[in-house]
């Protein structure tokens, strides 16, 4: 009875351990990164996301191809948070969660915001799309090997991956 009791609490103790394990994202190859401003409009937006590396690979080639929908980050979809109802590159968007995806392109990417935001991200529904935008990609001043966004208190958010720099304007 005591064996089966030390057996039954190393078990606990293990599963327990692995669960943690495998729930520390820090340890992904894509690791998580999390961006907050208050916007001088006075709206909290939040960007929650895994850094994919470039790791040689070319951007809408290997990676993040050209003309597809792309989760915009790695493993879980990206998740896009505003607390006050926004302009987001002039097009209206509800205070709430949202998953971010974008379909790259050599001369013009496509921005998705998506009203379900708690799945993997490649779960993606058309349908489900709050809003889309067009945008044109720029050359970055630096080549940023994890994918980074940072977001400015005018509303400026910004995407550095590789050379590309994709940039809009929340309000």
């Amino acid at each position: 009875m005591k064996q089966i009791l030390v057996l039954a609490c190393f078990l606990a103790l293990f599963t327990t351990n692995t669960v943690s394990a495998q729930q520390d994202k820090s340890k992904r190859a894509s690791p998580p990164a999390v961006v907050t401003e208050t916007l001088s409009s006075g709206a909290t937006l939040t960007i929650d996301y895994s850094q994919p590396s470039v790791k040689g690979r070319t951007i809408g080639k290997e990676i993040a191809p050209y003309g597809q929908v792309w989760r915009t980050g790695a493993n879980e979809a990206t998740v896009f948070e505003v607390s006050k109802d926004v302009k987001v590159e002039g097009k209206a968007l509800a205070a709430g969660k949202y998953s971010l995806y974008s379909i790259p392109g050599e001369k013009e990417w496509t921005i998705i915001i998506n009203k379900t935001w708690k799945q993997s991200g490649t779960q993606y529904s058309e349908a489900e799309d709050a809003i889309r935008f067009k945008v044109k990609p720029g050359k970055a001043n630096a080549f940023t090997e994890k994918m980074t966004f940072t977001v400015a208190k005018t509303g400026k958010v910004a995407l550095a991956w590789g050379d590309v720099l994709i940039v809009f304007n929340v309000k």
